[in-house]
């Protein structure tokens, strides 16, 4: 994922109101979200070069994203894939917390990351390029290439149209959310990060939605949970350019009791 746009226990409805794209080389091959065959619980997208995925979630609530982290131009060689990073949290049972500590006593061996995971209960944050765990907190939040919360103009943006969505009803929360998620508009100079890339590849990087040649975003999702634990799991693929691939669209439900409106921490 290249972009996060996530609102947590801040929509009267949804506990969870999540909207993501996934930026990636267009000759990666990759499968679109569905059950996965070996692990019937598991929903989401798979990398099909490395077997991981950039997000994912389980029929118990357990749920996890990663992007990648651009701190320069070349790429970084690492001996274990990002999306094994998911793909082992959705797999597993350890707590959040617990699985983030594990992580990052083995972060050196991925590539530049930042990583949600979390479950009904939780939403926690860790990169490799930060020190410690980062519990998230109720409200609004972004991720791009680089930490929680950053503000790029690609997620200040985002975050503030997410939060004018906040008491939209499924129909115009989802159409909402696709907006942003699909708008190419390029921020201004003044306002692009400097990542080591150079200009132009700062400007091409920097609309919401990538639509290169070579490297763009290849899905966008729309996730919601509501507080019956009812999932809306709604997927754009893409290729060169932007060129519309097809969609998915599930329902399901999930297991856990429902949603707490607080809890003791």
């Amino acid at each position: 994922m290249c972009l996060i746009l996530l609102a947590w226990r801040a929509h009267p409805e949804y506990p969870l109101v999540f909207a993501a794209n996934r930026d990636e080389a267009y000759e990666r091959p990759s499968a679109a979200a569905e059950f996965w065959r070996d692990e019937p619980r598991i929903f989401g997208g798979r990398d099909l070069e490395k077997g991981g995925s950039w997000l994912g979630l389980t029929l118990s609530g357990r749920i996890a994203a990663v992007t990648n982290y651009r701190d320069g131009g070349g790429a970084k060689n690492a001996p274990r894939s990002r999306g094994e990073l998911v793909a082992r949290f959705l797999r597993g049972t350890d707590e959040p917390r617990a699985y983030l500590q594990r992580v990052m006593s083995s972060a050196g061996e991925y590539g530049a990351f930042s990583l949600i995971v979390g479950d009904l209960e939780r939403l926690l944050f860790c990169s490799n390029r930060a020190a410690g765990i980062e519990e998230v907190a109720p409200g609004v939040h972004g991720l791009s290439n680089h930490l929680l919360d950053t503000p790029w103009p690609k997620v200040r943006h985002g975050k503030e149209r997410v939060g004018a969505l906040l008491k939209a009803g499924e129909s115009e929360l989802m159409r909402g959310l696709f907006e942003i998620l699909t708008d190419r508009t390029a921020a201004p100079d003044a306002e692009l990060p400097d990542t080591g890339v150079g200009l132009q590849r700062e400007r091409e990087l920097s609309p919401s939605f990538v639509a290169g040649e070579r490297y763009g975003t290849r899905a966008s999702t729309v996730l919601l949970i509501n507080r019956r634990n009812e999932v809306v799991f709604s997927e754009r693929a893409f290729g060169a350019r932007g060129a519309p691939l097809g969609s998915v669209e599930k329902r399901f439900a999930l297991e856990p009791p429902p949603y707490a409106v607080t809890r003791d921490s």
